[in-house]
């Protein structure tokens, strides 16, 4: 990752692999009848399209550069244990019952780490046409414009996407700690897909974003978009993320923002 041809070829390859991948999710609108399972419950879908599409990136990456690892989360991947070498994380949608049910937000996600910082994130709302991606120590940018450093602003204006059933949550987080905060802030958002929501803070659609469990596929492009802003991607109580945990708490947000809302309603 030092030599910064390799780093060009392999922020190329990725971003026309996304747009690919997203092609064939838009020409499976009309071709294909989905078939649908789910996982642990019946909230957590998985389709053959999510599957098709995490096989399309492992085999690019495997042919393309073989000594690259992949993280993916329909475990079609390699068995990472640790973020030695490179390895790629992906989510090939994320938001899969958006997919499902509405064709629209959600996203493909794909973070790329190097001896386990990270260097490329990319997040491709395959509906709309929007890419946003990060480089580390180049900027950030949707569809090739960049973005504008994120700048502070008062709680009381800000917007915060988050689910709804966090209010409800007792073993991450107490049911005490979150209603302060929907009612200090200006409003609250909730898209369905984790990497459109970070995406989204990235670009200042929104202010801050918490989610109380997450995957690495759910977030690391995202963090990687977000901190070339000068934004923050910690866990809930602003610690640093681990990345390879599962079941993450998370809070990503404008500077500032971040740090008062973390301070004065998480820790308070």
């Amino acid at each position: 990752m030092d030599n910064i041809e390799k780093l060009e070829q392999i922020v190329t390859n990725a971003k026309q692999w996304i747009l690919d991948a997203g092609a064939q999710i838009r020409q499976s609108f009309t071709t294909n009848t989905l078939e649908i399972n789910f996982k642990e419950n019946p909230s957590d879908l998985v389709t053959d399209m999510d599957k098709q599409i995490e096989k399309f990136f492992i085999k690019k990456i495997n042919e393309t550069f073989p000594k690259h690892r992949i993280l993916g989360e329909e475990g079609f991947g390699d068995d990472v244990k640790s973020l030695e070498g490179t390895v790629w994380i992906i989510d090939p949608i994320d938001g899969t019952m958006n997919f499902v049910h509405m064709k629209r937000h959600f996203a493909i996600s794909v973070g790329i780490y190097h001896n386990g910082s990270g260097v490329v994130g990319l997040i491709y709302d395959v509906v709309n046409d929007e890419l946003f991606s990060g480089i580390k120590g180049k900027g950030a940018f949707l569809n090739e414009q960049p973005l504008k450093k994120l700048q502070a602003i008062e709680i009381k204006e800000a917007v915060i996407g988050m689910n709804a059933g966090w209010l409800l949550e007792k073993e991450r987080i107490h049911p005490s700690i979150l209603p302060p905060l929907i009612q200090s802030v200006r409003g609250t958002r909730s898209f369905g897909s984790a990497a459109i929501e970070l995406a989204y803070v990235a670009s200042g659609k929104i202010d801050g974003y918490i989610s109380l469990r997450l995957s690495p596929w759910d977030f690391a492009a995202g963090k990687v978009i977000i901190e070339e802003v000068g934004g923050h991607v910690t866990t809930i109580c602003g610690e640093q993320l681990v990345l390879l945990n599962k079941q993450t708490p998370l809070f990503a947000a404008r500077p500032g923002l971040h740090s008062e809302i973390v301070n004065n309603y998480i820790k308070n």
